[in-house]
């Protein structure tokens, strides 16, 4: 069997020999052999000159370079497209994902056959912002109560998976991609190897709070219709409370005759309904924007230079 090894790169220079050695020290555990495929995601530094020189050094190893930053999401899609291996992994270059864990991972798809992926997930967030974990686990929360797919806590990209998993993944062609979320719907038998955090080996992540929030509105817009009923049944509720609002102004000034007054209330409650008519509109533009997007038909990604020569 060919395992073939799908690995992002984003500004990875330092961290890119550190874990080819790695990977490199755990293959003789392993019958398969290994298929690198190295995804350049419009890095700025020296990352596609060190691809060059592993390509050049070891015929395993296979890079695709993007025109520009498409982000993880196209990443993990071109490396799925190109991988050729009856077991395919996904993993991350900082070495968070302890490649040692694939020795596991394999032994577990060998013993049971009816299994079709193992992966992993982290137990601990040692190490990372105390609010990011926190915003993290409400996330996981949250998505798992309005949406049907469910997501495991903690849960990496980091698995190994059978090819018929991953033709089922590649089936999914939409250009608004959250992973997470595809490799919970496209189903299949899945179990989860448990360790703890690991701190990145070298270089600093690309991830922010802000952007880590983003993706994570991206996987609830992309798996969940529940902000437009949470939408409606707040539009509901703010037009039912205005009638009985008004009713109560008629009512009063019929049986006391003085109109009700109160200046600042008003402007209150129409600030409010105004916000709640802005929220409600952002989130429809949030699905229109999607569906702008996907009627595009975009391709997801544009390879600029590959391993084969080819550009």
């Amino acid at each position: 069997m060919t395992l073939s090894v799908i690995v992002p790169c984003f500004n990875e220079e330092e961290a890119l020999p550190l874990f080819y050695q790695a990977m490199e020290a755990i293959q003789p555990q392993l019958d398969q052999e290994f298929e690198y495929i190295f995804v350049n995601d419009g890095s700025r530094d020296r990352t596609l000159e060190v691809l060059r020189e592993l390509a050049a050094q070891d015929s395993k190893v296979t890079y695709l370079s993007f025109s520009r930053n498409f982000g993880k999401e196209a990443a993990l899609y071109a490396g799925l497209q190109a991988a050729h291996g009856e077991l395919v992994t996904v993993m991350d270059v900082d070495l968070q994902d302890p490649p040692e864990l694939l020795v596991e991972m394999v032994q577990r798809l060998e013993a049971d056959p009816d299994l079709d992926c193992v992966g992993t997930r982290r137990v601990t967030r040692d190490g990372e912002p105390p609010i990011r974990s926190f915003f993290a686990r409400m996330f996981y929360r949250l998505i798992n109560r309005i949406s049907q797919v469910q997501m495991v806590d903690g849960a990496r990209d980091f698995r190994l998976m059978r090819r018929q998993m991953v033709d089922a993944i590649l089936e999914v062609t939409e250009y608004n991609r959250f992973s997470k979320g595809i490799f919970s719907w496209v189903g299949f038998k899945t179990e989860y190897l448990e360790y703890k955090n690991v701190e990145r080996v070298a270089g600093q992540t690309s991830w922010n709070f802000w952007q880590l929030f983003s993706y994570s509105l991206e996987g609830i817009v992309n798996f969940s219709d529940a902000p437009l009923a949470i939408a409606f049944v707040g539009g509901a509720l703010s037009c039912l409370l205005a009638f009985g609002l008004a009713g109560v102004v008629i009512v009063r000034t019929l049986l006391y005759g003085d109109p009700t007054a109160g200046w600042p209330s008003m402007v209150s409650i129409i600030l409010f309904l105004g916000g709640f008519q802005l929220l409600t509109i952002g989130i429809l533009g949030k699905y229109i924007g999607k569906i702008f997007m996907e009627t595009k038909n975009r391709p997801i990604y544009v390879i600029k230079e590959r391993s084969e020569g080819k550009g």
